[in-house]
């Protein structure tokens, strides 16, 4: 069988020594060796690593159809205060009205311009979003799309924590193809469903008993476990005698259920460590749309407190798909900017005095996300310092295709990373995005060469 790009030597996978009770990290749980280094004495310390999309693509007023005028430098065009790249040219970061949020980040984030996924550039519109995680090749007639960086990593690192990974998003679900809801996929056709409540989302972290007595739940599980020992056993005393093609299906079934059959192992597993309480103070799980401000950063907070607690090393955050029509995220802009119209229109009409502001506003929310880990004091310095994060959307405009992504990665100067500059891959500098996602991948102790079109690490953002 053909190995996948992003294929593992087992062994990997049984390196991982005990597991990590559900606690805040306390900077006493870093062994101290000295201070050689950033990462002396961190050595324990877990690796972190959020994938953040949000819809519509972004305002770049420097070129044609809205992309900026890539490898040129006409001292004539100047930079338009509210395109989302913070500054014009390649090299050290200045920041514009945009991007002014992250001001007080700049030595913790870097922007890359010129990135593709170029087997998604044959997709329709609106499908961006469906490989931004995967980087996957939907150039053929069957798309299938691929597994998601954050689960390569939950494959390696899963099970040092009591969920191997949080899959959100602003609409949940699954979603279709052109109109995908998740950023996460276990593998071709296997999208995991978005959670996209709040309530539902804290209860699953940190109240998972709910109506039941964790006695009860662990019975419950013993059953489920049983039943699909008894799945398993009959699907493959059949097996053998379908055809060829039918045999494929039966294995996308076996792989399912056995990923349900340790989803239900290590449920049990964590069923015995305590739960960690957390301070809701000022945490609003009732939250809806209509507030969008509020709902997002309390996504983002659920995340956060995810990170703290070690509850999971790796999330997904899906705000919004390209195509929202029919929920309250199509009024975002008019509840935020007092936007007469859908906030997908402005994705196409880009008028300057909304774009922009619209960009602000979405950077204001992920500054906040940025601000509060760069706040949190973890071993020698602090949570940001540990996880990586990748925040960006569509190519801008109308086309809502896989070319120019808009890309920033925050976070992980304790794992490698250097920061405070424009990227600029053009030319002979042109490189895929899954580039990025290698070395993404490496900084969080997942030793892979290659991932879906890669040509190799990304050295430019390394120390």
């Amino acid at each position: 069988m053909k190995q996948k790009s992003w294929h593992l030597d087992r062994r990997e996978l049984l390196k991982g020594g005990g597991v990590a009770l559900a606690l805040p990290l306390l900077n006493g749980m870093g062994k101290t060796i000295g201070a050689t280094s950033k990462a002396a004495g961190e050595s324990g310390m877990p690796k972190r690593m959020l994938v953040s999309y949000f819809a519509y693509g972004a305002y770049m007023p420097d070129g044609p159809s809205g992309a900026p005028a890539l490898g040129k430098n006409d001292p004539k065009k100047e930079h338009h205060e509210w395109s989302w790249w913070p500054c014009k040219d390649a090299g050290p970061l200045s920041f514009n009205k945009s991007s002014a949020p992250f001001a007080l980040l700049k030595d913790d984030i870097s922007y890359l311009r010129g990135l593709d996924h170029a087997g998604g550039w044959k997709l329709g519109g609106h499908s961006s979003g469906d490989v931004f995680a995967t980087g996957a090749d939907m150039m053929g007639a069957e798309k299938t799309n691929n597994i998601s960086i954050d689960q390569v990593a939950a494959q390696i690192h899963g099970h040092k924590t009591r969920y191997s990974s949080l899959v959100l998003g602003t609409e949940g679900g699954t979603g279709s193809y052109g109109s995908c809801k998740t950023l996460s996929h276990r593998g071709p056709g296997r999208p995991i469903p978005s959670m996209h409540k709040p309530q539902e989302i804290f209860n699953r972290l940190f109240n998972p008993y709910t109506g039941k007595g964790v006695e009860q739940v662990r019975a419950g599980l013993k059953r489920d476990a049983s039943i699909l020992d008894l799945v398993l056993e009959h699907s493959r005393s059949f097996k053998n005698r379908l055809g060829k093609q039918d045999q494929g299906k039966v294995d996308e079934y076996l792989d399912a259920i056995r990923a349900l059959e340790q989803r239900v192992e290590r449920t049990s597993k964590w069923t015995h460590q305590p739960l960690p309480e957390i301070d809701t103070k000022g945490l609003n799980l009732e939250v809806s749309h209509k507030d969008p401000e509020e709902y997002i950063r309390c996504m983002y907070d659920l995340i956060y407190l995810a990170f703290q607690t070690d509850s999971t090393r790796f999330a997904t955050l899906m705000l919004e798909s390209e195509q929202s029509s029919n929920s309250e995220m199509w009024n975002y802009a008019t509840y935020v900017l007092g936007y007469k119209g859908a906030t997908h229109d402005i994705a196409h009409k880009r008028p300057a005095d909304y774009s922009g502001q619209w960009d602000q506003w979405r950077a204001q929310q992920h500054a906040y996300f940025l601000q509060r880990l760069r706040d949190t004091p973890e071993g020698n310095g602090n949570m940001l310092d540990r996880t990586l994060v990748l925040w960006g959307s569509a190519h801008p405009h109308a086309s809502h295709s896989t070319k120019n992504y808009p890309i920033q990665l925050a976070g992980g100067n304790h794992l490698g990373l250097e920061h405070g500059y424009l990227h600029e891959f053009v030319g002979a500098k042109k490189v895929p995005l899954t580039n990025l996602f290698v070395s993404m991948l490496n900084a969080v102790d997942v030793p892979v060469k290659k991932f879906a079109d890669s040509t190799g690490p990304m050295t430019e953002v390394l120390r």
